[in-house]
């Protein structure tokens, strides 16, 4: 993968690739959007713990389609509110590989349930061999 972040354009506000190429003959993946629950129904509080919990998601995601983080081209995350905003980031910080993925972090009105405070989707390409 080729990123793209042209020194003629305003440099990203945080750790997020302007655009990434992805080459000919390239395997891509699009991961649904993962909420911050744990298979047996557990929302933890806080809007970092959420995003955690959905990167870890799309970690076991990643895994099965034999790729890792590394391998994520483009993130698009929903946050129900600003004061969200610094939390996910940390834990995004936490997962995504250098150099980072092309990236829209979003302020929604909210999710299906109230107690969501954080969705994440990826789209991932590898070319294998």
């Amino acid at each position: 993968m080729k990123t793209h972040t042209p020194d003629t354009i305003r440099a990203p506000f945080a750790r997020y690739s302007h655009a990434v190429e992805v080459p000919p003959d390239t395997r891509l993946l699009v991961c649904s959007g993962q909420l911050g629950i744990t298979p047996d129904d557990t929302i933890p509080e806080s809007a970092e713990n959420q995003a955690v919990l959905c990167f870890e998601n799309i970690g076991e995601i990643l895994r099965s389609a034999g790729m890792d983080f590394a391998d994520i081209v483009r993130i698009n995350a929903y946050v129900s509110d600003r004061e969200h905003l610094q939390g996910y980031m940390a834990a995004r910080d936490r997962f995504v590989a250098d150099p980072p993925p092309a990236s829209t972090l979003m302020v929604v009105s909210g999710f299906t349930r109230p107690d969501f405070k954080v969705e994440v989707e990826v789209i991932a390409g590898k070319r294998d061999g």
